[in-house]
């Protein structure tokens, strides 16, 4: 029955509920940009490790080719051998039919009536074609043994090209991603327009002056990050026009010299580890549990490709969650 007493009842129901709801909305409201940039920022890292991810299966599947090739190519002088050996016991065969002498003479030991006679015999028939035999024995053990890395390679093949198309697969997923966070960029810039504050990221690098000087073999690679400066991020790209992060640290180091992998991990395993207070200018710096990577320049500043959304840049070294640092 509704009374009086069950209409106030429904009336403070409805205000306690009201109540909650209300700071509810408030928390849905449009996010401040703080807080669209530190959700750029964990899109960034999560991106990121999957870009560096795809980078190493391509690196991965270029070594692997490289060494089936490199045992193609080992393989060659012994098939030579072999396809010589083969040639020269057609010829004593040949030989053999058109003069009747050695085919007597093979007929003579191979009819032998004693295991005496048989060995003697058998020992010249070995004398003949002694290079031949040799020549067999190494072909087949090596063989052998190609055989079975070429196995095991095209094994390590099928399984990266499988990792590699599942990659690639998500490459529109990555894309998306991409897109999404280029989106939350611009609401960001907007936001930070709105309020007359410098947008948390800008696309534009003034004239960067020179380089710092910095002698040998570092000197180079630094001078090639500073080259690169206001270039465009494009993910699985070294150069020359787009990088990644480990494609512009792989081309820098290579401009001195020094072959790197395509891959933040990878030049992780690469390089001499070393401490802070160890760096020099043309060190690697490493962040993001290995999925991303700078040049040191000095100063406490870097050079790294970030992401999509901005240019090679010179940064502060405690840009991003620091992993470790590293000397070619």
């Amino acid at each position: 029955m509704f009374n009086g007493r069950t209409a106030l009842r429904s009336a403070v129901v409805g205000v306690a509920i009201a109540a909650l709801i209300a700071p509810a909305c408030a928390a849905h409201a449009d996010p401040s940009p703080e807080e669209i940039q530190a959700q750029i920022d964990k899109g960034n890292k999560e991106v990121e490790l999957i870009v560096e991810q795809y980078n190493k299966v391509n690196g991965d599947l270029a070594a692997t080719q490289q060494s089936l090739t490199t045992l193609e190519a080992d393989m060659a002088p012994l098939q030579s051998r072999m396809d010589a050996a083969h040639a020269d016991a057609d010829a004593i065969a040949v030989n053999a039919y058109k003069t009747g002498t050695n085919l007597r003479t093979w007929s003579l030991m191979l009819g032998a009536s004693s295991s005496d006679a048989f060995v003697d015999r058998v020992g010249t028939l070995e004398q003949i074609s002694r290079s031949q035999q040799h020549d067999l024995a190494t072909y087949t053990a090596a063989k052998d043994k190609v055989d079975t890395e070429k196995k095991r390679l095209n094994e390590v093949l099928a399984a990266q090209s499988r990792q590699k198309s599942e990659l690639e697969s998500r490459k529109k997923q990555i894309d998306g991603d991409i897109a999404r966070l280029d989106e939350m960029q611009r609401k960001a810039d907007a936001a930070a327009a709105a309020a007359k504050k410098p947008p948390p990221t800008t696309n534009t690098v003034s004239n960067p002056g020179a380089p710092p000087k910095v002698n040998g073999a570092a000197g180079k690679a630094v001078s090639y990050a500073w080259a690169q400066l206001g270039k465009k991020y494009v993910w699985g790209a070294a150069g020359p026009n787009t990088f990644d992060c480990s494609g512009l640290t792989m081309m820098a180091w290579k401009a001195a010299g020094v072959n790197l992998p395509h891959n933040a991990a990878q030049q992780w395993s690469k390089v001499r580890h070393i401490s802070r207070s160890q760096l020099q200018p043309g060190d690697l710096v490493f962040y993001n549990g290995l999925g991303h990577v700078g040049i040191y320049i000095g100063d406490n500043m870097i050079i790294h490709a970030p992401n999509s959304r901005t240019v090679v840049k010179k940064a502060p070294i405690d840009v991003d969650d620091l992993y470790g640092y590293g000397r070619p």
